[in-house]
């Protein structure tokens, strides 16, 4: 992704072109960059043997690459394996209730990404790649125990380069049409909210420790408040 947000106008690669609500997409690399920060959860899809398989899964990314990580018998990912996938993150920000229920809608933030999977076999790269992921769920990779290698071997790292990738942005009221404006129908938006609540220890901790500071701090944020600026948070 070597372009920015404010000299790239134009869509990474036809097949990452947005067709439907042209005015709602988003190609700069902040746009993209912004709402996988966001988010938590991708859809990944793949063609298997089998037929087509989609899968929610944590990730990870460094600007460039996305990450993704699974059991080593992982199928979905096994798949992916040398083969083009396709990626999508979701971030629902409200119900748009429209005049007519044919013109209700959502705002919503996602982003598609395609492109070719490749497997992370060495150590030192699939260390670096499931920190990642794991730091931007919640930032705890050096505050827990290390991954052995034993840990590294049970499992299969893909990285996805991010050089296809497009946004689609919706946001604002109803788009009604004119004559019923005037009517006497509600119209509006639902707002979305996600919040993290306060960390709840597990049932079998035997230490009296109090939860890290990176997941202490998340304790009232937001996902679209995760930030290297905010300490504890990513």
């Amino acid at each position: 992704m070597p372009q920015d947000s404010n000299d790239f106008g134009g869509a990474p690669s036809a097949r990452t072109r947005v067709r439907r609500g042209v005015p709602r997409a988003r190609y700069g690399r902040d746009d993209v960059l912004g709402i996988l920060d966001a988010g938590m959860i991708a859809h990944v899809g793949v063609t298997t043997p089998e037929g087509p398989l989609v899968l929610p899964m944590a990730y990870g990314h460094d600007g460039e690459r996305l990450y993704l990580h699974g059991a080593a018998a992982n199928h979905l990912l096994g798949a992916g394996d040398g083969h083009e996938v396709c990626v999508t993150v979701t971030r629902l920000d409200g119900l748009v209730m429209a005049r007519t229920p044919f013109h209700n809608s959502m705002n919503y933030r996602s982003v598609v990404v395609r492109g070719r999977a490749a497997r992370i076999d060495d150590e030192p790269g699939k260390r670096r790649a499931l920190k990642l992921v794991t730091d931007h769920v919640a930032a705890n990779w050096d505050s827990a125990r290390p991954p052995s290698r034993a840990d590294l071997r049970k499992t299969l790292v893909l990285e996805l380069p991010l050089a296809e990738a497009s946004a689609k942005v919706r946001s604002g009221d109803p788009v009604d049409e004119p004559d019923d404006v005037a009517g006497p129908w509600w119209a509006g938006v639902v707002p979305i909210t996600t919040r993290f609540e306060a960390p709840e220890a597990s049932a079998d901790l035997t230490a009296a420790a109090e939860p890290p500071a990176p997941i202490a701090a998340l304790a009232g944020a937001t996902p679209d408040e995760r930030s290297p600026s905010k300490p504890g948070l990513i």
